[in-house]
């Protein structure tokens, strides 16, 4: 009786301990500190948002679509008047931007959008292409723009833009176009934009804790971002603590071609820098123009994106302000 006892205990012990293993192998990566659950679990991949861009072909079969606004954004009309995507509606640089605070290139106010995007005929329910100079970057601004106003779901940058679209020998129109006012109702979402108190804590986070839950994405050209050339107006060259640096040109496959990489591409580039889902990623630059196209491309790939639109030109006059020079972040 004590024998079969004392073999009933072994087998019960040997039971448990396997179910206990068991249970530490599932569960492990639960009681894992941040940063290393990684280990034991795949990274979350967002999907990627395709209804922000459209082709050149796609747009070719909707120049004469009455719901489809096609907007040639330009820091001068004269870009406009020398050939544009027919039925196109001129955006200049200075309507959808203004100076405040001494700070060039912040988003103009509430109410002189909503009276431009009303008289370019931008209605609530229009489908939304934007096209433009500087090989996209004028239309991701106005991307970034009509974002922060609620209406980024319906906007989409026309992939390769007028660059594409002229090498494709696609027909090209010098008539101004009169558009008839529409409706055009704002719905900001505060949420796309940050200030710099936000960033200030936001960069001590990346700059010092470890595995951070922030990522700082630095649009501008890598002499920017380690000071050898300070930029217009910087007093002080360098970069934002804990930034990582992702010139915004590396988005497109050329100058001259400025179509997006492939996806895989650009995640890949991003990743690199720290992008991972569920971080708070911030986009800036030195006035906020640059990192408007990474927060496009940014929100393309599914991620959640916010733009520090006084950027480092508005960092670098702050009294107090940490600027670190170099290669390294911090």
């Amino acid at each position: 009786m004590m024998e079969h006892q004392r073999w009933y205990s072994s087998r019960t012990q040997l039971l448990l301990g396997g179910l206990l293993t068991i249970a530490i192998f599932l569960f492990l990566p639960c009681f894992q500190p941040e940063g290393h659950g990684k280990i034991y679990q795949k990274k979350k991949t967002p999907p990627v948002r395709p209804e922000m861009i459209v082709s050149t072909v796609w747009l070719a079969a909707h120049l004469n679509d009455p719901k489809v606004v096609i907007l040639h954004v330009a820091r001068t009309r004269t870009h406009y008047d020398e050939g544009h995507i027919p039925g196109a509606r001129f955006v200049g640089w200075g309507e959808i931007t203004t100076t405040r605070d001494g700070v060039p290139n912040e988003l103009a106010s509430v109410a002189d959008l909503q009276e431009l995007f009303a008289r370019l005929g931008v209605g609530d329910d229009a489908r939304i292409v934007l096209y433009g100079d500087n090989s996209g970057l004028s239309a991701a601004r106005a991307y970034f723009t009509l974002d922060y106003l609620g209406h980024g779901g319906r906007a989409a940058l026309l992939n390769g833009g007028l660059e594409k679209w002229k090498a494709e020998r696609r027909a090209i129109s010098t008539q101004t176009v009169e558009p008839k006012m529409a409706a055009f109702t704002p719905r900001v979402r505060a949420d796309a934009v940050t200030n710099f108190d936000v960033v200030r804590d936001l960069s001590w986070t990346a700059a010092n804790v470890p595995s951070p839950s922030v990522v700082l994405i630095d649009a501008r050209p890598v002499d920017d971002y380690t000071g050898t050339i300070p930029g217009e107006g910087v007093p002080r060259g360098g970069h934002i603590p804990g930034a990582a640096s992702v010139f915004w040109m590396q988005n497109l496959a050329s100058k001259e071609n400025p179509t997006l990489r492939s996806a895989a591409e650009l995640r890949k580039l991003y990743e690199e820098a720290g992008v991972q889902h569920g971080r708070t990623i911030v986009t800036y630059c030195r006035t906020g123009a640059q990192a408007s196209h990474s927060y496009f491309v940014l929100k393309h790939l599914g991620y959640d994106v916010v733009m520090y639109d006084g950027s480092f030109f508005e960092w670098s006059h702050r009294q107090g302000a940490p600027v670190v020079a170099g290669r390294e972040r911090k």
